[in-house]
């Protein structure tokens, strides 16, 4: 048998001995197993448990970006603002976006849609930013729409060196999340993200 012939299992199996009593496990995965892409301090817990220690975990940057092209980065978007720990994702235009390269991670990811620009601006007003920052993505190839860049406080680029014009919105939104997380992070852990 060669080693495409191995179906390679993700996760870990039933549980093997005696249940946890913690309300945070599923019952349903204990004894079936967890074969769900998430790390290993959350193996077998219910869905709402994992939600609600992120939420006690979450840092005060919000993510957002526009969808009026119905772009394919925002999946990715998403995925990153949950790996860096986001408050929130803003989805400002359309609402129906491709989940495919959020990978899931949309169901442990606060994700709220806003039909324009000035809704959001609105939303961000009433929720007291910009004591908490937002960092705001455009769509790929057009970038920010006027209003957008006009609402923005600070613009910044990300230095390339290659012979492409622009990285990927995707690509972009995890580079300049990492910075916030190296910066702001670093400050309420003692200097260890």
């Amino acid at each position: 048998m060669n080693i495409d012939e191995v179906e390679a299992e993700v996760g870990v199996g039933p549980w093997v001995g005696t249940w946890p009593s913690d309300p945070c496990y599923d019952p349903t995965l204990l004894a079936d197993g967890d074969r769900r892409n998430v790390v290993d301090r959350y193996r077998y817990w219910r869905l709402d448990a994992i939600v609600a220690d992120l939420d006690a975990r979450r840092h005060d940057f919000h993510v957002a970006i526009e969808n009026w092209q119905h772009d394919f980065n925002i999946g990715t978007v998403v995925r990153n603002a949950n790996a860096f720990l986001a408050a929130e994702v803003h989805i400002v235009g359309r609402r129906r976006w491709n989940r495919r390269g959020a990978m899931v991670t949309d169901r442990y990811q606060h994700v709220r849609h806003h039909e324009t620009v000035e809704a959001f601006l609105t939303w961000a007003d009433t929720a007291g930013l910009p004591r908490r920052c937002v960092l705001l993505f455009g769509q790929e190839g057009p970038g920010l729409s006027e209003p957008a860049r006009r609402a923005c406080a600070r613009v910044y680029s990300i230095a390339q060196f290659g012979s492409t014009r622009s990285i990927n919105a995707g690509v972009a939104s995890g580079i300049a999340m990492h910075a916030w997380v190296r910066e702001h992070a670093a400050e309420k852990t003692g200097g260890k993200p």
